[in-house]
This record gives C-alpha cells, structure tokens and sequence, in this order.
C-alpha cells in the first residue's frame, strides 16, 4: 500500500519562513501605498485649506468637515451633481448588462454566417485608443441633438465590445447547447430561452460586468467633459473638476466632496466584491 506524503520543498524552514514574511512585507508595503492616498482624501476633507499645506501635513482628522461642506454646497449644485453620476451610472449599467449579454449570447449559442469574422472585428475595436474616438464621437452626438443631454452618456456605450467578450466567453464556457435544445423542444421561444434559462446561469458573469460598468461610468469624466454644458447636468467628476482654478481653489471643500462621492463606490465594492471575484475567477478557469 503506497502512502501519500506532503510534497516539501528543498528548503530549510528557516529560509521558507523568512520567503513568507519577505513576502507579506511587500505585500504590506503595496497595501499601504494603495489605501494612503484614500485616507489622506477623508483627512484633508475635515482640514481647512491652510491645514493642508502646512508642514507636516495633518495625519489625523480634524474638525472642518462641515464648513469644507458648506463650502461645496456654495460653489456647486453638488446634490443635483451626485443625481446625474448616480442615475446616469444605473442606467448605464442596467443597458450595458441587457444589450452584451444578448450579444453574448447571440455570439456563443448559434451559428450564422459571418460569425467569425463579426466577432473579430468586435474585439478589434478594442484595439483602438479611447481618445481617437473623442471628435467622431462629438460629431455624432451634435447630428443626433444629443449634447447636453444624460442620454449621451448612457446609450453609446450599451453595447460595449468588452461586455459582449465577457458574456460570450463565459456563456460558451457554462451553458451547454443541450440546455438550448431540450428548451427548444419543451416550446420556449428563443427569447424566453435567454431570459429565463441562460440570464440565471450568468449571474457572476453579469455581477462582475455590471461592477466594472458601474464604476466606469461613475468615474466617466472625458464623456462628461465632452458632452455637458451646464452645471445643472454635470457628473460629480466634471463638477469637481470646474471648482479648480489657477487663482483660488477651495482644497478642503473639494477634498470633502470627493470623499462624499466614493462612498458609493466602496459599498458596491464591499458588497459584491465577492461576485466579482467569481466572475472573474469562474471565467478563467473554465475558458
């Protein structure tokens, strides 16, 4: 009878332990350099601007959070601000999971001429820097009437070449076409089959996409910066933007709202962390 004993590697324990504490140094290290940069943001936001750029800058809170505030609130319609990036962002997600998950779909469970290639030149389009597609972009939007409106953030994007990889991708790789057929046979029309047998297969898949869409457009900026006018309908990034100047520029009370404008972005990381972890992690594994 053959018995199974941990593999051990060649090196002494002392050396091992000395590897692992190297490592959770370095990953110590890139935490702190990740997490610093957020909790100097919530610090300067309870500073006063003098406080800010005194010599040492204050490492703990202070108590000038509610003047910063009152600040904000004078120079900008911040509320209204944070009502445009939160109703532009749900829309934009709420689009983006319906439109590429039927692409998805479409792409991995039929056969049709073309298909090949089609998809090639989806994921070509990725290839294209962002930027080149600024004035084409405008352009459009102008012949459309859409400047100045929220609608032109939300709908160009719905069909993303990236959400429609990503629901392709892992729909070929978790739904059997068998599934497909026997649906098929039992009456369900093609529709029906998307929406009530593959969408609940999919929920990682559409967890993780419609995080990454989210957040995106929560932080959209050069879209914003291209397509609003007014005050009254800019995103929280664009109105933040317009309170820095070259003469005078209220560090503490920008500080302040941009602090108030990632919480949402923490509670949807907080909450669905997990699901994105096993979309991503599902899909790779299983591609």
């Amino acid at each position: 009878m053959t018995t199974l004993s941990p593999r051990r590697s060649g090196r002494p324990p002392g050396k091992r332990a000395m590897s692992r504490g190297a490592a959770y140094l370095l990953l110590l290290f890139g935490a702190v350099l990740t997490f610093a940069p957020f909790y100097f943001m919530f610090v300067f936001a309870t500073h006063q601007r003098a406080e800010i750029f005194a010599f040492p800058p204050p490492l703990w809170f202070g108590d000038a959070f509610g003047e910063n505030l009152r600040l904000l609130l004078e120079r900008l319609p911040f509320w209204r601000n944070l009502w445009n990036s939160f109703y532009i962002s749900v829309l934009s997600t709420l689009l983006t999971l319906f439109f590429c998950s039927l692409g998805g779909f479409g792409f991995a469970m039929y056969r049709f001429r073309g298909k090949d290639t089609l998809f090639a030149l989806l994921l070509a389009t990725l290839m294209i820097p962002t930027f080149l597609n600024i004035i084409p972009f405008y352009l459009i939007l102008q012949a459309l009437g859409w400047i100045n409106e929220p609608k032109a953030l939300y709908i160009p994007g719905a069909a993303g070449a990236f959400g429609i990889f990503l629901m392709r991708q892992y729909i070929a790789s978790s739904i059997p076409h068998e599934l497909m057929e026997a649906a098929r046979i039992d009456g369900c029309s093609e529709f029906r089959i998307y929406w009530n047998i593959v969408l609940p297969l999919i929920t990682p898949a559409m967890a993780t996409l419609g995080m990454i869409t989210f957040i995106n457009s929560w932080n959209n900026f050069v879209g914003a910066l291209v397509v609003m006018r007014e005050s009254s309908t800019y995103t929280v990034p664009l109105a933040l933007r317009s309170m820095q100047s070259a003469a005078n520029t209220e560090w503490g009370a920008l500080m302040a709202g941009t602090a108030i404008s990632v919480i949402p972005l923490i509670l949807i990381f907080i909450f669905a962390s997990r699901r994105l972890i096993e979309g991503l992690t599902s899909g790779a594994l299983k591609g």
